[in-house]
C-alpha cells in the first residue's frame, strides 16, 4: 500500500507525519513504536520522531505500508 501526504511547509517531523497518516491512535502510542520498533525513511532505518521528513522522502513500515511526502 503506497499512501501520499502533501505539506504545505519546508518539512514535517516523523511523529507529525505518522499522526497525519492516521497510523495510530496517539503519539504516546507513536512514541513507543518508534523506539520498539521504527520505520525506514528512503531505505534507513529511523527511530527519532523528530526526525526532519522532506518532500519526495518516503516512510516505510515493516508491513509493507508506505507514505510519500508530497510538497502542496
Amino acid at each position: 500500500m503506497h499512501e501520499r501526504i502533501d505539506i504545505t511547509t519546508e518539512y514535517i517531523t516523523l511523529g507529525q507525519l505518522l499522526k497525519l497518516a492516521n497510523v495510530f491512535e496517539s503519539g504516546g502510542v507513536i512514541k513507543q513504536f518508534l523506539q520498539e520498533q521504527g520505520v525506514l525513511v528512503n531505505g534507513e532505518r529511523e527511530k527519532r520522531r523528530g526526525r526532519k521528513i522532506y518532500p519526495n522522502d518516503i516512510v516505510e513500515f515493516e508491513d509493507g505500508l508506505k507514505i510519500q511526502v508530497t510538497k502542496k
